[in-house]
């Protein structure tokens, strides 16, 4: 499984982020490119500590029954939920938010999973820091593909 802990799986997030522009058009979805960079962001925080959540009521419920398809090689779905706070609906400025989640990428790779490991997913909880490394990574992808790149 592909992982942002993984300098060769980090370069090539990095390198599709920097193919990504303001005007890049979205497949599936409502955001644009510069909010979805922020919507990325803002799930990267919960990892690095920046956004300390609590794990939602009906995650605690859920959680148990998906968390193997979720953490797993199986690609997340388009239009899939997502927490209140990670939606982005205001406009932003795209290099800045871009960024702002790159040294957010950088700085969950400094502080190691030991310290992801501490930090609680708003809907799955407490995960390891390995899942981390690989649910950003695969989040960050989806949303990637969103913009086709």
């Amino acid at each position: 499984m592909k992982t942002l802990f993984d300098q060769a799986d980090r370069d090539s997030i990095r390198q599709r982020l920097g193919t990504l522009n303001a005007g890049s058009a979205r497949q599936w979805g409502k955001m644009n490119a510069a909010q979805m960079v922020t919507h990325c962001a803002r799930a990267l925080e919960t990892g690095t500590g920046d956004r300390p959540m609590k794990q939602a009521f009906l995650g605690k419920i859920i959680t148990p029954f998906i968390r193997s398809s979720i953490l797993g090689e199986k690609p997340f779905g388009k239009n899939s939920p997502t927490d209140p706070s990670f939606v982005v609906a205001d406009e932003r400025e795209f290099a800045v938010e871009r960024q702002k989640l790159l040294d957010l990428i950088d700085r969950l790779v400094a502080n190691g999973p030991d310290a992801a490991s501490k930090q609680t997913h708003a809907f799955f909880g407490k995960l390891s820091g390995k899942e981390w490394g690989e649910l950003m990574y695969k989040h960050i992808d989806h949303h990637l593909q969103q913009f086709g790149v």
